[in-house]
């Protein structure tokens, strides 16, 4: 079986390398550019192709993947919403991705960026570099005692969940289906947990009835001075609205590991740009706000289960067998 894989860098090189061993049946190559209608063509020959968080997914890349003689998708990340599955439905093209990487390497950058936002440690490391001890504009808020709220409970929601209880915190939990392991947690309305919790995490897909699930409206039932943190997809939030809210002085601090401009900007080096219009700048304007370039996942430990969950795919479609890991229409 070959594998061509798009998007990748040298870590993905390396950790794809490093479990192939284990599977020699799989023949695999590398490609920097992305996946998209124009890329997709360089797919002659494979027999899957896999994909990453900005890969474009769509009917044409579809449809021409298919021509090319390409049966399987394969993407090594949770996301799918860049995946167009009626049309891989269509042209007989099976979607497989890798849903638990590693839970806890999201969930514990989450509380990073919660504790980080909310001690001002990037306003602190910068003033001691330039000998400046001072104090003032740092003061944050003890965790312990507080309300987290956990928007989504899956497996890198329970994660963050767990973390939050460990911290002394009261947890609140809204999502369609509750999480029996979660016993600590409290399940409340979405509403209910806007206007009670002093910390929103968010951890659901993104989907139809969740996008821009965090815009004027949910951001005005919050408590005054709430932290939020988003480290699951950058359209989750109105980044319009949310620049209104901390304008507003809605939040204390805000710790995004996502947000809505960043597909031009995740994993790229753009430090010699200018970048114009650029709702990054606007975000990163403010004091109270952290962003980070979409590095939840990004650890050693979560990078080898992207790996060996992606050939065990591959080595499921090869045998026919079905998949918990294959998303269809």
């Amino acid at each position: 079986m070959k594998i061509l894989f798009y998007d990748t860098k040298s870590y993905d090189k390396e950790s794809f390398t490093k479990q192939a061993v284990n599977y020699p049946d799989i023949e695999i190559d590398f490609l920097k550019m992305d996946l998209g209608p124009h890329s997709c063509v360089t797919a002659k020959g494979y027999d899957a192709v896999c994909g990453f968080v900005n890969s474009n997914v769509c009917e044409k890349t579809l449809k021409t993947l298919s021509e090319e003689g390409v049966k399987l998708v394969l993407m090594r990340c949770a996301g799918f919403n860049n995946v167009d599955l009626e049309a891989a439905k269509k042209y007989g093209i099976r979607v497989m991705r890798v849903p638990g990487y590693s839970p806890e390497a999201v969930a514990e950058h989450a509380m990073m960026l919660a504790l980080a936002a909310n001690r001002h440690v990037h306003k602190s490391y910068i003033r001691v570099r330039e000998n400046d001890f001072s104090l003032a504009g740092l003061m944050g808020i003890n965790f312990y005692g507080k309300t987290a709220g956990i928007v989504g409970t899956g497996k890198i929601g329970a994660a963050m969940a767990r973390i939050c209880h460990g911290f002394g915190m009261k947890v609140l939990a809204y999502d369609v289906y509750q999480n029996p392991d979660l016993d600590f947690a409290t399940y409340v309305s979405l509403d209910e947990l806007l206007a009670n919790s002093d910390l929103i995490s968010l951890h659901c897909p993104l989907m139809d009835n969740t996008y821009h699930l965090i815009c004027r409206d949910t951001i005005q039932k919050m408590k005054d001075g709430v932290i939020l943190v988003n480290t699951s997809r950058g359209g989750l939030v109105d980044t319009n609205d949310l620049i209104e809210g901390i304008r507003a002085r809605k939040f204390f601090a805000v710790g995004l590991d996502v947000y809505e401009e960043e597909t031009a900007n995740v994993f790229e080096n753009r430090s010699d740009e200018i970048l114009e219009h650029s709702t990054t700048a606007r975000l990163l304007s403010f004091p109270n706000v952290i962003i980070t370039s979409h590095q939840g996942f990004f650890t050693s430990e979560a990078l080898a289960a992207i790996s060996k969950t992606t050939f065990e795919n591959a080595i499921c479609f090869e045998k026919g067998e079905s998949s918990p890991n294959e998303v269809k229409a």
